[in-house]
């Protein structure tokens, strides 16, 4: 049987849940799938409301869009721990976390602008 990478990581994740474990180390299970998934997933299964939510979960992501219903957030730099919070207490900060994210919103943004829009605001 032949599975695509996103089946392949949400089965992995449902045999993780059957073993009702304490603990679940999850190395980015999300990042095979479409956005509309990884949320489903992550509301279903591993967020503050999902199946696990009584669980310790650590959580590897490159999904900023999780990071704000995390309990914990550990910023990584060339290995190390460079920053450690919770979203609010990173964002209050104003350090590299709450720059990478204020730039990364901000490109976000501009990707959204189609280019009739763009077209408008040259004119204004």
């Amino acid at each position: 049987m032949n599975l695509s990478g996103g089946q392949k990581q949400r089965v992995s994740l449902a045999r993780a849940v059957y073993r009702k474990s304490d603990v679940y180390l999850l190395d980015d299970p999300l990042s095979a799938v479409d956005a509309h998934v990884g949320q489903h997933i992550f509301d279903q299964v591993i967020g503050p409301r999902g199946l696990l939510k009584d669980k310790t979960r650590v959580l590897v992501t490159h999904g900023i869009s999780f990071l704000s219903k995390a309990d914990l957030v550990l910023v990584m730099e060339e290995g190390h721990i460079s920053e450690m919070g919770s979203y609010l207490e990173l964002m209050d900060r104003k350090g590299a976390f709450a720059k990478f994210i204020h730039t990364f919103n901000g490109n976000q943004r501009r990707e959204c602008v189609t280019p009739r829009d763009r077209s408008k605001e040259s004119y204004t």
